[in-house]
């Protein structure tokens, strides 16, 4: 097949939270398109954007995909193709779908196990189905990415002993303050990642909980189910002196908090030591808050130790969970070549012929013993049968595969219609969704 499936990104191990989030792509619902345009190039794309991680899936031919990606991605940060390229690994075919199954399952993030990815994935695949730049294939990469983490997550013990980010900001917390019951803790952002941090520092038996956050209503359901109190954003910095420990992780473009900010917190704090976990990419915290005393600045790069302490006894199914995405990059690299017509022709043949083997079988078996002409004559038929009820599906399928887009997605179409795969995926695991979820 000329199109092929392609993964352009960076993650925490190519580049540093400052890298990361100079590229960030969180707002992929406004820029899906305009990273990179669906044209005769690229047929296909989504975009994943986290913390730890920005990655780029799309279909397209030939090696102008990556260059397309990497040209769109640097331009709609204001950035230069250039600056970005050091940082960035591509994967295409059969890597890229390995490395996809391999973040979907949580095996390629810094905290192994963690559940928050998948979320995040199926997000960015709601995204992009919103704004129509997914077909046949990475309809079904992205369902079967699902079923892998699944999997994964059912069949291995990886997510057993997982901690998350929020949870290696809490222990480094108590590594700083020992005993946390005589602190009080602020979260900035009232997101899943600030609400497993609140769960974490109840754990550890903090003694109060602030919850900061643009809409007032979310903060303060958040703080309701840890008898914590919101406070109103714009009160923020005349509160952050009540705080021993902060943890922010909003969704801003820039940081919201700097060191001009904190000196007056300080002071009025008459200079008791605060701790700061900026666990948001792009960054919510200045660096430059780090310089001023009694003062800590942890970035989530700073979190690597905790989390790898936590790795060692996660290894061993970690190990079981790759034989599981070996297995299944394979059963998708045979769907992706099952694209092409003449292997969907073979098969629905093969099909075909073997059903009618069984029948001869299963009649000859209630006729009894019959003499060799009236075998003959038995197998002339079915045969004759085969091809006639074969030729019309055949056919359509060679007028449309020469088509840019519907040839694909007939031929997908056709072996989920005779279960030539012999495959439990979802009925709607690989639709074309581009009018009201289905493509009529």
């Amino acid at each position: 097949m000329e199109r092929d499936i392609y993964l352009i990104g960076l993650n925490h191990r190519t580049a540093g939270v400052e890298v990361r989030e100079r590229f960030a792509l969180t707002d992929c619902n406004v820029l899906e398109q305009g990273v990179v345009p669906i044209d005769d190039v690229v047929s296909e794309v989504l975009i994943l954007s986290t913390c730890n991680r920005v990655e780029i899936l799309a279909v397209g031919r030939g090696p102008e995909v990556v260059s397309r990606v990497l040209r769109g991605w640097a331009a709609a940060r204001g950035q230069c193709e250039h600056d970005l390229a050091p940082y960035v690994y591509t994967h295409k075919g059969h890597e890229a779908v390995r490395h996809l199954f391999r973040v979907a399952s949580s095996l390629d993030s810094m905290v192994v196990g963690e559940p928050q990815i998948l979320g995040q994935l199926k997000d960015a695949y709601r995204k992009a189905i919103e704004r129509n730049c997914t077909r046949v294939i990475l309809n079904r990469l992205l369902h079967k990415a699902f079923s892998v983490a699944k999997r994964v997550r059912t069949e291995t013990g990886v997510a057993s002993s997982a901690v998350s980010i929020s949870y290696a900001a809490v222990e480094l917390a108590k590594r700083i303050f020992g005993e946390m019951n005589q602190y009080k803790a602020m979260l900035i952002g009232a997101g899943e990642m600030a609400e497993l941090a609140a769960t974490h520092l109840l754990h550890a038996g903090i003694s109060k909980i602030y919850v900061a956050n643009r809409t007032f209503e979310r903060g303060r359901e958040l703080a309701r189910q840890f008898n914590g109190e919101a406070i109103h954003f714009e009160d923020l910095f005349e509160r952050l002196a009540d705080a021993d420990i902060i943890i922010s992780s909003t969704g801003a473009h820039e940081a919201i908090i700097r060191a001009r900010d904190i000196k007056d917190v300080l002071r009025r704090r008459k200079h008791r030591p605060m701790f700061f976990i900026d666990i948001a990419v792009p960054r919510d915290i200045d660096p430059d808050v780090n310089n001023l005393d009694n003062v800590y600045l942890y970035d989530i790069d700073d979190l690597k130790e905790v989390v790898e302490e936590n790795l060692a006894q996660r290894r061993e199914e970690a190990s079981k969970a790759l034989t599981i995405v070996e297995e299944e990059t394979g059963k998708f690299g045979q769907w992706l070549r099952s694209l092409e017509l003449q292997p969907t022709i073979v098969d629905l043949i093969r099909r075909s012929e073997r059903i009618a083997q069984d029948e001869l079988a299963r009649t000859l078996k209630r006729l009894g013993p019959v003499d060799d002409e009236t075998r003959d004559a038995l197998e002339a038929m079915l045969s004759s049968m085969v091809r006639k009820l074969n030729h019309e599906p055949i056919t359509f399928l060679k007028r449309r595969h020469s088509e840019e887009d519907a040839g694909p997605r007939y031929i997908d179409i056709a072996r989920r219609m005779f279960n030539l795969d012999d495959d439990n995926v979802p009925p709607d695991a690989h639709c074309d969704r581009r009018r009201h979820g289905e493509d009529n």
